[in-house]
């Protein structure tokens, strides 16, 4: 669908009420010419989440977690295991 619409005197554009408060990518793909994509973003300082060799650990760990329930730990055991 193509929609002529007018940027505001403040550079902003109105996409309509359904897309409001949802993040976009906006790609300028050439001057005045833009892509605009709506969808969920990494923030920076999580990027490193995403990493493939950080995502396999993490996979892992939670596959051991799902394999290994928690069990009780008697603490007065521990400590005099601990001297």
């Amino acid at each position: 669908m193509t929609t002529i619409k007018m940027i505001s005197s403040k550079g902003q554009l109105d996409l309509g009420e359904e897309y409001s408060d949802r993040q976009v990518l906006v790609e300028q793909v050439e001057p005045g010419v833009w892509l605009i994509k709506v969808g969920q973003f990494i923030p920076d300082n999580e990027q490193w989440l995403h990493q493939p060799h950080v995502k396999t650990e993490l996979d892992e760990a939670i596959s051991w977690a799902q394999r290994n329930p928690p069990q009780s730990s008697d603490l007065d055991d521990l400590v005099k295991r601990l001297e």
